[in-house]
């Protein structure tokens, strides 16, 4: 039996199901999460889904929103991790608990760590990959689940603008719209309103703008959150204005964050893959866009990151 078709019998057979995804959720995991667990709720199921940072405020709006909780209670017959290449991006969420069943996922670095992997890095989103499996897997997807798989096809994709669209992608956008997701009004929540606090962390972010070798970068630190009032712990995706300058091609961002931790993501134009660099630091992520959290002083880790980002691209392109 292939993958898939076990994958499918694990969760018709389960009575109770717990779904996971990383740490600091964008879209992609907020929506894998929601659109999976309802469709499975919808069928009958028993659903736990939980995300260690909770939901954050740009997707509260989501139907089903308020069910996902910080920890997992209770026993499961099948665990699912969703949109994570690793287990240690998920954070306490599985702590005590068994390998997951099944782990759902589009990243390139993804180490197939579930008993049953269903990994496909040709997918923009893991939302573009749940809206083919469902309905294969007898599950129906409504409004609400739709929605839920539109936000995270809209935000992994920053709107349909990253490389890995293609025809499909907007095939499945155009799906989920048929079943009553508002694309204008999901991008309008998603990418285009921002909160005060967020426009004001990014001031404190520009104010150390530096750029060398078609290489951006900025920082953010504990302070520049607390003065901005920025409640989130990420960049308020401040790192997607960088990758917009026309000047360079590679964009990052460091993070401050409590306990010693720094997070750098990076974006890239096409032609460059920056999960090679991010692989360096125990990381991951896709060729345009990547991710990781180092211990250790800001701004010893961004001599360090800048140094290998340097190295690796030395300013040019590489399509290997």
């Amino acid at each position: 039996m292939d993958k898939f078709k076990q994958a499918k019998q694990r969760l018709q057979c389960a009575r109770s199901i717990l779904i996971v995804s990383h740490i600091r959720p964008d879209g992609d995991a907020v929506g894998s999460v929601l659109g999976l667990g309802l469709a499975l709720q919808d069928a009958g199921k028993y659903v736990q889904m939980v995300l260690d940072d909770g939901v954050p405020k740009t997707f509260r709006h989501l139907t089903g929103s308020r069910q996902i909780q910080k920890r997992p209670n209770g026993e499961f017959d099948v665990i699912v991790v969703v949109d994570s290449s690793g287990l240690d991006r998920i954070g306490y969420a599985l702590d005590g608990y068994p390998v997951p069943d099944l782990n759902i996922d589009h990243h390139v670095t993804n180490l197939n760590f579930a008993e049953i992997n269903l990994v496909d890095s040709q997918a923009a989103a893991t939302t573009e990959m749940l809206s083919k499996y469902l309905p294969q897997w007898g599950l129906s997807i409504t409004k609400p689940i739709a929605e839920a798989l539109l936000t995270g096809l809209i935000t992994d994709t920053i709107g349909f603008q990253t490389p890995n669209v293609h025809s499909q992608t907007l095939r499945t956008a155009a799906s989920l719209m048929e079943k009553g997701a508002d694309i204008s009004t999901l991008y309008r929540k998603v990418l285009v309103n921002r909160p005060f606090a967020a426009v004001n962390y990014w001031g404190f972010g520009l104010r150390k703008l530096q750029i060398e070798d078609r290489v951006v970068w900025a920082s953010l630190t504990l302070d520049d959150r607390n003065a901005a009032h920025y409640p989130g712990s990420g960049d308020a995706d401040l790192v997607n204005i960088l990758a917009s300058i026309d000047d360079a091609d590679i964009a990052l961002i460091f993070i401050e964050q409590p306990e010693g931790q720094v997070k750098i993501s990076w974006r890239a134009k096409p032609g460059f893959d920056v999960s090679k660099v991010a692989s360096q630091f125990g990381g991951g992520g896709h060729k345009p866009a990547a991710g990781v959290t180092i211990e250790g002083e800001l701004d010893e880790i961004q001599t360090k990151v800048l140094e290998a980002t340097h190295t690796l691209f030395n300013g040019r392109v590489t399509n290997s």
